[in-house]
C-alpha cells in the first residue's frame, strides 16, 4: 500500500496529532501540538515550518514536526526550552512511516538533518540511520545530557525508605530544621489570578538563584513561560509549587503532570534562605504531592545536578542524531 506524505499546518493536522499521540513511543508534553505551536508563535521568526504527515490507506501513521533553519532541517523548537523531541509514530506504524518520510525528506533542500534530544526508546534512533546510510549519507549519534528519573512508590514513607541511607537522613534532617526554624507552607498555583501572581514570584526566584538562570530568563522566554503556563493550566497539567517561609515566597518550581509522570521543568529559590535548603525541599515536597496523586515517575529532566540523585534520580540518556549529505 502506497504511503502519502503531505505538508500540513497546525490547524490541518491538530486533531490527528492529538488522536495518535497517546499511542506513540514518545508521548510527552514537549511533543504536543500546543507546545510546538506556542513555541512557534513566540520564536518562529524567519524559519520555515515543515510539518509533514504520513498516511497509508487513508490512515495517519505519523507526523514529522520539522522546520528549515538555514541549511538545517530540524525539529520545531529549541533544546533550551524543550527537553525531548521526536517524530509522532503510533505503535505498529514504524515500518510504514520511516521509509515514506525518508523518501520525502531526502528530496528536500537541506545540508544537515539535525534531530536533537531523542529519548533512548525512540524508534527514530533505530529506523532512520539505516535509511540514510543506504543513500550514502553520514550519520552521527551521540549521547546528549542525561534526564534523571525517580520511580515513585505508593507512599511517602516508602519513598524515603528507598533513598540511600545518607540521602534519607539528610532529607529528614532538613525537613525537621524547616519545621523547627520557620513557619512555612507549600501551595500549588494552577489557574487564574493566583497563577499570574505566583508566576511573577517564580521569575524573581529563578533569576535570583543562579547567574546562568538570570541570563537564561530573557523577556522573550518569560513570555513563552507565561504562554505555556496558560496553555497547560487550561489542560489541567500545570503545577507551580511555591514554598513560603515566614510569609515570604522562598522557592518555586514548575512541574507538568502528564501521562502519569511529573516533569520538573524549571525552578528557583531565594539565596537568603539557603540555610533552610528551600530549593531542595520544595522539590521534595512536590514529589510528595506527586506520590499522593498516584503518579509513578518523577522526571527531573535534563541536567546532572546533585540534588536529583539525592532525591532518588537515576540517569536516562537522550541522544542527538545528525544526518549530513
Amino acid at each position: 500500500m502506497t504511503a502519502v506524505v503531505r505538508e500540513e499546518t497546525f490547524d490541518s493536522i491538530w486533531d490527528g496529532w492529538e488522536r495518535i499521540l497517546p499511542n506513540c513511543a514518545t508521548d510527552t508534553v514537549f511533543v504536543t501540538p500546543w507546545w510546538h505551536r506556542t513555541w512557534w508563535d513566540n520564536f518562529g521568526g524567519a524559519r520555515a515550518p515543515r510539518i509533514l504527515s504520513v498516511s497509508c490507506g487513508g490512515e495517519l501513521v505519523g507526523i514529522a514536526p520539522l522546520m528549515l533553519d538555514g541549511e538545517s532541517l530540524t525539529f520545531l523548537g529549541d533544546r533550551d526550552l524543550s527537553d525531548y523531541f521526536d517524530f509522532l509514530v503510533p505503535e505498529g506504524c514504524v515500518e510504514s512511516f520511516y521509509p515514506a518520510l525518508w523518501d520525502h525528506v531526502r528530496g528536500m533542500d537541506w545540508e544537515t538533518l539535525d534531530l536533537p534530544s531523542l529519548p533512548a526508546a525512540s524508534p527514530t534512533l533505530v529506523h532512520l540511520p539505516p535509511l540514510a546510510e543506504s543513500d550514502g549519507m553520514k550519520v552521527g549519534i551521540r549521547e546528549d545530557e542525561t534526564t534523571p528519573k525517580a520511580e515513585l512508590p505508593d507512599s511517602w514513607d516508602d519513598f524515603l525508605l528507598g533513598l540511600r541511607k545518607k540521602d534519607r537522613h539528610e532529607l529528614r534532617r532538613k525537613l525537621r530544621r524547616l519545621d523547627r526554624e520557620s513557619e512555612h507552607r507549600q501551595y500549588a498555583a494552577e489557574t487564574g489570578e493566583a497563577l499570574d501572581g505566583s508566576m511573577a514570584d517564580f521569575f524573581r526566584l529563578l533569576r535570583a538563584s543562579r547567574d546562568d538562570k538570570r541570563a537564561f530568563m530573557t523577556e522573550e522566554r518569560e513570555k513563552f513561560f507565561i504562554d505555556i503556563a496558560r496553555e497547560s493550566s487550561e489542560r489541567g497539567i500545570f503545577r507551580l509549587y511555591i514554598l513560603e517561609v515566614d510569609g515570604v515566597s522562598a522557592a518555586g518550581c514548575i512541574c507538568f503532570d502528564y501521562g502519569g509522570h511529573y516533569l520538573l521543568y524549571n525552578s528557583g529559590y531565594d539565596p537568603s534562605y539557603s540555610r533552610l535548603s528551600v530549593g531542595l525541599l520544595n522539590k521534595a515536597l512536590s514529589m510528595q504531592s506527586a506520590i499522593e496523586e498516584g503518579r509513578k515517575v518523577f522526571n527531573f529532566l535534563k541536567g546532572d545536578e546533585r540534588y536529583k540523585y539525592n532525591l532518588g534520580g537515576r540517569d536516562e540518556p537522550v541522544f542527538d542524531l545528525t544526518i549530513t549529505r
